[in-house]
């Protein structure tokens, strides 16, 4: 099992806590600050999900006019555990 937490940058979130199995699948995922019930509602969704299937599907969401998101900030933090 491979975990991170990860310093998110640009959001209202400041840190994701991630946790990924040996095969690839989010076996944990939590978000600190941010809007509650939208990461709370995302956290629900990924849990279980591979993290290639994650990337695809969440990878470049921005935030109104934000760079980027909570969503897109999740798959910086699969990239940092990763690498």
């Amino acid at each position: 099992m491979k975990s991170i937490s990860y310093k998110t940058s640009g959001t209202c979130s400041q840190m994701i806590n991630l946790k990924v199995d040996d095969n690839g699948c989010i076996v944990d995922v939590s978000f600190e600050g941010g809007c509650n019930g939208n990461l709370q509602g995302i956290c629900s969704l990924v849990r279980g999900m591979n993290v290639n299937d994650v990337k695809a599907r969440l990878d470049g969401i921005r935030c109104g006019y934000k760079a980027t998101s909570c969503p897109d900030q999740l798959c910086r933090a699969i990239d940092e555990l990763y690498k």
